[in-house]
C-alpha cells in the first residue's frame, strides 16, 4: 500500500483505516507502519487528524495485531507459521534469524523489536510458540508499543508543524529509522566487545 492510497483511504474512511493499517501490519501483512506513524503525526501536527484519538488508534492497531499474533503462535504452532508464514513474508530465514535473535533476551526482543521491520512481526508469533506467560508478554507489548508509537508520531508531528514535508517522501522515514536503529545496535555490540577484550 503507497502513501498516497493510505492518504486516500484516510480522507474517505477516518481513522479505521489507521488501526487496519497497523493491525495487519503487525500480524505481517506488508504495510509501511514506522511510515505511516511517520505520516499520521504529520498530518495531526497539520491539525487534519487529532493527535489524541489518532494516538489511541494506533495503540489499539498495533496491542491488538501483537496478541493476535500471540495467539496465533500459541494456539496454531509452529507448523500454522511454517505452512502460511510465507504469504506475509516471513521466510525461513527470517524465522531462523529471529529465533536466534528472540532466544538469547525475549523480554527486550519484545520490549524493542518494533523498531526492527521483519522481527516486530515474528517477534508476537515466537512469543506464542516458545509459551511466554500471556501476562508478562501482554506487559512487555504494553510497554514496547507506547515506546514506539509515541516517539514516531511525535517526530512527525513536530517535524510537520516545523515545515512542509512531501508525502512522497515519507517511506524514507522508515529506512532511515531503521538504519539509525541497527546503528545504535552495532555500536553497543562494539563497545561490549572492547569492554570484554
Amino acid at each position: 500500500m503507497t502513501i498516497e492510497s493510505i492518504l486516500h483511504y484516510l480522507n474517505l474512511y477516518g481513522y479505521i483505516v489507521i488501526f487496519i493499517c497497523l493491525f495487519f501490519g503487525i500480524v505481517g501483512i506488508p504495510a509501511p507502519e514506522e511510515s505511516l506513524l511517520f505520516l499520521i503525526g504529520i498530518l495531526c501536527g497539520e491539525h487534519k487528524l487529532s493527535f489524541e484519538l489518532s494516538l489511541l488508534v494506533s495503540f489499539l492497531g498495533v496491542f491488538t495485531g501483537m496478541l493476535s499474533a500471540y495467539a496465533c503462535g500459541k494456539y496454531l504452532g509452529y507448523p500454522f507459521v511454517k505452512k502460511f508464514g510465507k504469504y506475509v513474508g516471513i521466510t525461513d530465514e527470517r524465522w531462523e534469524k529471529a529465533v536466534g535473535f528472540y532466544s538469547k533476551n525475549a523480554q527486550k526482543t519484545i520490549l524493542f523489536g518494533f523498531y526492527m521491520p521483519g522481527l516486530r512481526q515474528i517477534s508476537p508469533y515466537f512469543a506464542g510458540i516458545t509459551k511466554i506467560p500471556f501476562r508478562k508478554f501482554g506487559l512487555l507489548s504494553l510497554a514496547g508499543t507506547l515506546l514506539w508509537t509515541i516517539p514516531v508520531m511525535s517526530v512527525g508531528f513536530y517535524a510537520g508543524k516545523a515545515f512542509y514535508i512531501n508525502p512522497a517522501y515519507i517511506p524514507c522515514v522508515g529506512i532511515a529509522s531503521f538504519l539509525l536503529f541497527m546503528t545504535y545496535v552495532w555500536l553497543r555490540k562494539r563497545k561490549r566487545a572492547r569492554l570484554t577484550s
